[in-house]
């Protein structure tokens, strides 16, 4: 058992507090198109189904349970904090729909680039012609994606994935930039800028104003989604990567040392030897495809739309 001082207690209990209160970006341009200097945030649950995504995620990956103690912490806090959501080493197909018209040729795009990862892993994207376990939208929102077994939970009338304004126009760059980090987190994968060797580096005084320049994020949505670590104990991983498709381009202009966080723009080697790693490659069957429905843009939905099937 691990024991924490009530100051350490209280910030992780403020982290749970923070993460419910992301807001919308508003910085995309409005002409629909991929901005090359957008982030990333990885899409919370509303906070009454952390629990049960935290009974999901184990459910489905024992490997995923908390392994801390926390006195004065209570079970959904834990879970929310400790609970991994990756899909654990069985053979897995995630199914692909899309919720708005998308030209053929486009999808398959957008599909190739998801199944990067099935180079090193066993673990693939196929499209379906009904509603997919991956459900993407290119409307307002920006880039986001939810964290791996999280997707089971969000009404399949919605998306688990927002690609704000991609064509078959965007660079390749954008594409290997961006969709193979956003299935990254549909893998289960954190961002790896938030580890504790790389947030130290961060100066909140130049972050705050940066990121809400730049985004449009709010100083919450910057401590959510930049300045609060990943605690050591709950990551299955690698040492710090800055080089990492998971990881953000964070310029020197913000950092204590003036040097940037290069941030990686395609999965690196260290990358694909821990997605191989996690999910092994072995044979796997098709997932089954269900019915389509129509897209929202929004984080949360009414609970009578809360899914009972998972």
């Amino acid at each position: 058992m691990t024991t924490l001082d009530k100051e350490t207690q209280d910030s992780l209990l403020e982290i749970l507090r923070l993460a419910g209160k992301i807001t919308e970006v508003t910085d995309y341009s409005e002409d629909g198109q991929t901005d090359e200097n957008a982030g990333c945030r990885i899409m919370p649950l509303p906070p009454r189904l952390w629990e049960k995504a935290a009974r999901v995620a184990v459910r489905t990956n024992p490997v995923n349970s908390p392994q801390l103690e926390l006195p004065g912490v209570d079970a959904p806090a834990r879970a929310t904090l400790f609970v991994s959501k990756y899909w654990g080493p069985q053979p897995k197909q995630l199914s692909v729909s899309f919720l708005e018209t998308t030209p053929a040729d486009l999808r398959a795009r957008i599909v190739s680039h998801l199944n990067a990862w099935n180079e090193s892993a066993g673990i693939s994207f196929t499209e379906t012609a009904g509603t997919g376990d991956v459900r993407i939208s290119r409307g307002p929102g920006g880039y986001y994606s939810y964290l791996g077994t999280d997707i089971q939970l969000i009404p399949q009338n919605r998306q688990t994935m927002n690609l704000q304004g991609f064509t078959m126009n965007t660079p390749e760059r954008e594409f290997r930039r961006v969709i193979r980090h956003e299935a990254g987190h549909t893998l289960g994968f954190p961002h790896e800028h938030m580890r504790q060797a790389l947030v130290a580096r961060i100066d909140p005084a130049k972050a705050y104003p940066y990121f809400l320049r730049t985004q449009g994020w709010t100083q919450e949505m910057v401590d959510q989604q930049v300045l609060t670590p990943l605690g050591a104990s709950s990551i299955i991983g690698t040492e710090p990567d800055q080089d990492s498709i998971m990881c953000y381009q964070l310029p020197g202009d913000i950092t204590h040392d003036g040097q940037p966080i290069v941030g990686g723009l395609d999965i690196n080697e260290t990358d694909a030897a821990f997605a191989g790693l996690i999910y092994p490659k072995v044979l796997h069957e098709a997932a089954t495809p269900r019915g389509v429905q129509a897209a929202s843009p929004s984080n949360d939905w009414d609970p009578s739309e809360d899914r009972t099937d998972v």
